[in-house]
This record gives structure tokens, C-alpha cells and sequence, in this order.
């Protein structure tokens, strides 16, 4: 087992006031894909690094496979990071950055002969072995640095924003790589990045920090369709969930919400949700995909109108982001099919779903 356990961890630097982790707490189970996910400066790489032993820990307790950790040195904790910036030997070959760590750690020399042509056929590095890292691509860079981690056969693999270095597309491709990796290697890996594409695709479950704090922690799907707050609303998502004021009538079956100058009837449950909302004030949100150009054929009765004037149309291909302008003079973006026709200054009327509502307190920004 490798179960990866923080309890109440603290990180503060000295002469800052406040603390660059602030009194964590989450367990990264055996064989997790866990991604912590955050905006720059929330903490999330001082997070692995504690973990890694290269940070002191302030408060709290780090356990790994149910042994404290705090004052272990990096070496014993059986560890392997991969660096955003590769970190590799330019005056060696791939075979030797690979086999270097084992090297030190005085491995015979039949096992790191096996371990290093293992990793390599795992990576598709075999006939690169006798290149030097400036004869490489960057993916090829990335792939020997994560070999050099898994020829060590670790407890627990850290990455830390490995893939930011790499252009759009190479990016994508060492993705899927380091995501097969994942599955034939069924290790613990904990995975840093500000890029919530590598969360949701990476991540069997993803953490997301700001200030310093977990704001929410859960499966990908279920962050994306049930933010927290209306933080993770906003930076989980690309374009991200449309959040508005929005003003409560009535309640029960004539619960009704004012939004986007057009009235919302909400269904009993949502009625319910809101029903504690006592003359606080109350944010709206509804994913841009859940606004549609056109009303859908099936169950069309159940759709919410309004109209808009367009601002901006970004076609993208498969879909079309569109900005546009309600008449209450909010901004509203909705995700449609890229085959649909529409201009800038055009009025069109749109249609929200009203399954993909969401709702939030105006004050805390919690979700209701």
C-alpha cells in the first residue's frame, strides 16, 4: 500500500503574514491519480513539495503508508519527482540519466540493466538510450525524466507541472502517454497543475486549492457539474459557469427566479434548496453548454428564453463560444454547435436548461 495521509499541514515562511498552506488535511489513497488544482501562489506546489521532503513542515502531520514523515529526509521517504523542468544530465546519455539514481544507490548492476530497459520499452525510449537529452524532443525529455522516476519503483510518484514546458500539441500527446503510464504502472501519483484540462482528464480525483486552502476535493465530473463555491465555478471550466445575481420570488410550486430579464420557474426541489435563503442576496450559475441557440426538439417545454445581443462569436470547429449581452445588461456565454450561423450585433434568443442550474450565496459564495 502506498496511502498518502496530510493532517492539518501548515507552511508559513518567515516574515510573511499569511501562510503559504494553511492547516490542510487530505488522504490520497492507494494506486490515486490525484491532482491538485489551483491558480499561482495557492499553495498547491508547496503542498508537494512537503510531501517530497523538500519543504519543512510547519504544522501538522504528513504520514506515508501510515509512518510520519515530517523529519525524514527526501532520500528514505521512497519518493520520485518529476520536475517541470526535466532536470536531466545534458552530458549523459538517456541511458545514464536513467540509471543514474540507481547507480547511487549501489543497485547491482544486472538489476539496473533490467530496470533501465524496462522503462525505456515502457516509454518508447529503447532507441534513444545512447542519444544525449540536446539530440531529444521536449516529449522525449519528458518521457526520460518520467523513466528516470520509474525505474526507482517508488511508493509514491509527485509531478510537479511537468507538462508546461511543452507546446499545444506535444502537450496533449504526453498527456494521453503519462495517462497510459498511470494505468499500467497502478501507482500512487500526485500531480500539481494550474491547467484544469490535465485535471479533468488526468485525475481520478482532483483537489482544488486556493489561498492556501482545499476548497473542494472529488471525482472530476462531479467538481465540474457541483463547484463548491462559486470560485471553483469559476476556474473549473473553459469558458466557466456563467454566475449572475439573480433575485427569489415566491415559493413552492410558484418559486420563480430573475435573471437575464426573464422569469425562471424552478421545479420542487430546486424551490426546496433555496427555501433557507432568508433576504440574503443570491448568485445564479448555469455551464455555458447548458445554453443552447434554438430550442432543443425534445421536452421543449421545460427551457428557459431569453434574448441577447451578440458581442463576440469564437468558432472553434466542433462548437461555437458565443458572448453575448442579455437585456438586463449582463454578459451571458453559451457553447453551441459549431455549425450554427451568427454574427456580431445580432439579437438571438437563447434557451438555458433549467437541470444545469446552479445556485450560491451572494455574501460566502458557497453553494446552496
Amino acid at each position: 500500500m502506498s496511502v498518502v495521509k496530510l493532517e492539518g499541514i501548515s507552511k508559513r515562511y518567515p516574515g510573511t503574514a499569511e501562510p503559504a498552506v494553511d492547516n490542510i488535511s487530505l488522504t490520497i489513497d492507494d494506486g490515486e491519480f490525484m491532482v491538485l488544482l489551483g491558480p499561482s501562489g495557492c499553495g498547491k506546489s508547496t503542498t508537494l513539495r512537503m510531501i517530497a521532503g523538500l519543504e519543512s513542515i510547519s504544522g501538522g502531520t504528513l504520514s506515508i503508508d501510515d509512518t510520519v514523515v515530517n523529519r525524514v529526509p527526501s532520500k528514505d521517504r521512497d519518493i520520485a519527482m518529476v520536475f517541470q523542468s526535466y532536470a536531466l544530465y545534458p552530458h549523459m546519455s538517456v541511458r545514464d540519466n536513467l540509471a543514474f539514481g540507481l547507480k547511487r544507490r549501489r543497485i547491482a548492476r544486472d538489476e539496473i540493466a533490467r530496470r533501465v530497459d524496462t522503462a525505456a520499452k515502457t516509454l518508447g525510449l529503447s532507441s534513444f538510450l545512447d542519444r544525449k537529452p540536446y539530440a531529444l524532443s521536449g516529449g522525449q525529455r519528458q518521457r526520460v525524466a518520467l523513466g528516470r522516476a520509474i525505474v526507482r519503483d517508488p511508493k509514491v510518484f509527485l509531478f510537479d507541472e511537468p507538462l508546461s514546458n511543452l507546446d499545444a500539441a506535444l502537450r496533449t500527446h504526453t498527456r494521453t502517454e503519462l495517462i497510459k503510464q498511470y494505468h499500467q504502472l497502478k501507482s500512487t501519483m500526485i500531480y500539481v497543475t494550474h491547467d484544469q484540462v490535465e485535471a479533468m482528464t488526468m485525475g481520478t480525483r482532483i483537489c482544488v486549492m486556493h489561498g492556501g486552502r482545499i476548497v473542494q476535493v472529488g471525482k472530476p465530473l462531479d467538481v465540474y457539474r457541483n463547484p463548491a463555491d462559486t470560485f471553483v465555478a469559476s476556474f473549473v471550466g473553459n469558458p466557466p459557469m456563467n454566475l449572475q445575481p439573480a433575485s427569489l420570488s415566491g415559493a413552492g410550486d410558484a418559486a420563480a427566479l430573475q435573471v437575464f430579464n426573464t422569469r425562471a420557474d424552478l421545479s420542487a426541489e430546486q424551490a426546496a434548496r433555496l427555501s433557507g435563503l432568508k433576504g440574503g442576496s443570491l448568485t445564479f450559475g448555469v455551464r455555458p453548454e447548458d445554453i443552447y441557440l434554438g430550442l432543443p426538439a425534445t421536452d421543449a417545454a421545460r427551457f428557459v428564453a431569453f434574448k441577447a445581443q451578440v458581442i463576440a462569436v469564437e468558432p472553434l470547429g466542433a462548437e461555437t463560444i458565443i458572448l453575448a449581452q442579455a437585456a438586463d445588461g449582463e454578459e451571458v456565454t453559451a457553447r453551441v454547435r459549431g455549425t450554427v450561423s451568427v454574427h456580431s450585433g445580432e439579437t438571438v434568443e437563447l434557451f438555458m436548461d433549467p437541470e444545469g442550474f446552479r445556485f450560491f450565496d451572494g455574501e460566502t459564495g458557497k453553494a446552496i
